[in-house]
């Protein structure tokens, strides 16, 4: 009798613990990108950022929405794909308007926000802005990395990779940060010139 009762309660955890999963599944190290010929609406309900490769000789172009934190990608009037992003917080908003992308970089560096170290190499800032904090004698600022950098202002607004900590909020310094498998499929697919609207 325990031992049934041992085994019972065992399967009844399993199960439990099977049934978890988190609600937000798009991530910095999981990008969950669909690639397929047609969409899948399961496959859409339990990847939030995805893209289709149907072939499609309209141009890309790309909507930011700042409300749902989200970008929403188009090949003429269709809709080939969706992503994560973390724009703006407070203080650092990301402007709505209409741009283009004018520069891509593939491994760049923010020449505005990064770490500062002193001579002996010990972190001094961890949040350096190099407009409101100098470099002591001897130091260094290592900006932070921007991977797959697509350029939309000359005032330093773009799209790259970088963290996503609470999907949904804001969290950048004023880019739109992307999960890095959908940074990287963007920055293939885009070219120089590609449209990009952010609304609210």
């Amino acid at each position: 009798m325990k031992t049934a009762l041992f085994f019972t309660t065992l399967a009844i955890l399993a199960f439990l613990s099977s049934c978890s999963s988190s609600i937000h599944r798009t991530s910095l190290i999981e990008a969950n990108i669909v690639n397929e010929g047609k969409f899948s609406s399961v496959k859409q309900r339990g990847h939030y950022s995805y893209w289709s490769d149907r072939v499609s000789n309209a141009a890309l172009r790309i909507t930011i929405n700042l409300s749902d934190q989200t970008a929403y990608f188009y090949c003429g009037g269709e809709k080939v794909g969706q992503s994560r992003v973390a724009t703006g917080k407070e203080g650092h908003s990301t402007p709505p308007g209409s741009f283009t992308i004018s520069e891509k970089v593939v491994d760049k560096r923010s020449t505005l926000y990064g770490r500062i170290y002193d001579a002996e190499g010990s972190l001094k800032i961890a949040d350096a802005d190099t407009r409101r904090h100098t470099v002591p004698e001897g130091g260094k600022f290592i900006g932070c990395p921007m991977p797959y950098w697509m350029r939309l202002t000359e005032s330093g607004i773009g799209m790259h990779v970088g963290p996503i900590p609470n999907p949904g909020s804001p969290a950048s310094h004023g880019c739109i940060r992307l999960p890095r498998e959908m940074a990287r499929s963007l920055f293939e697919k885009a070219p120089v010139g590609t449209k990009v609207t952010i609304v609210h």
